[in-house]
């Protein structure tokens, strides 16, 4: 089952998936004061303008944090258009696949991923082959 929670300052929704998220923390790091992991909830949309909600989650390398306009609602499909499948190495961290990909795991199972899958590089992760964040600690 996919977790998906939302965040709504009145005109920005912010969504998190966190099955998606590695703990790049970029967000953290952007604005501490919206994304603390300390504190319950982790996200408070009232503490930065919606400029700066949105700059701070389109640097958010895994895809676990988006928004939408809360006027517009959720777009209809969160999928991208085919397009040419991209890689990024992140160092230290995961390969980033973006894009559509078919994965087949070592016992033969078949998944299918769109959008930004994170692949562990590393070994350190508990959810292999996608990063988790282990090689943080």
């Amino acid at each position: 089952m996919d977790i998906r929670k939302e965040y709504d300052n009145g005109q920005l929704t912010v969504v998190w998936k966190p099955g998606l998220c590695f703990h790049a923390k970029e967000c953290v790091k952007g604005l501490p004061g919206v994304f603390n992991p300390d504190r319950k909830p982790w996200i408070q949309v009232d503490q930065a303008t919606t400029e700066a909600l949105m700059a701070t989650i389109d640097k958010c390398p895994s895809g676990a944090l988006s928004y939408y306009k809360t006027a517009d609602g959720p777009p209809q499909s969160e999928t991208q258009p085919e397009s040419a499948l991209t890689v990024e190495i992140m160092d230290p961290g995961p390969a980033l696949i973006k894009g559509k990909i078919q994965l087949t795991q070592a016992d033969g199972s078949v998944e299918e991923k769109d959008g930004i899958t994170a692949i562990c590089r590393c070994g350190k992760t508990g959810n292999s082959p996608f990063c988790d964040g282990s090689h943080n600690s």
